[in-house]
């Protein structure tokens, strides 16, 4: 049987997508903010690899 549900794996990748979102300036004040922090946190990679990844709304 196979439990659903958040893996070991995916739940520290998304904790580090956090912190290095709230690191790098990512903030959830606002719709365009909340759009850019989530892409950050799952694109994390790409963050430390200065992408800009803040979107204009």
């Amino acid at each position: 049987m196979h439990e659903y549900g958040v893996s070991l794996f995916g739940l520290v990748y998304i904790i580090i997508g956090v912190v290095v979102a709230l690191s790098n300036g990512y903030t959830i004040h606002s719709g365009g903010e909340l759009l850019s922090f989530v892409l950050a946190m799952f694109l994390w990679p790409l963050v430390l690899l200065n992408v800009n990844l803040h979107v204009a709304v």
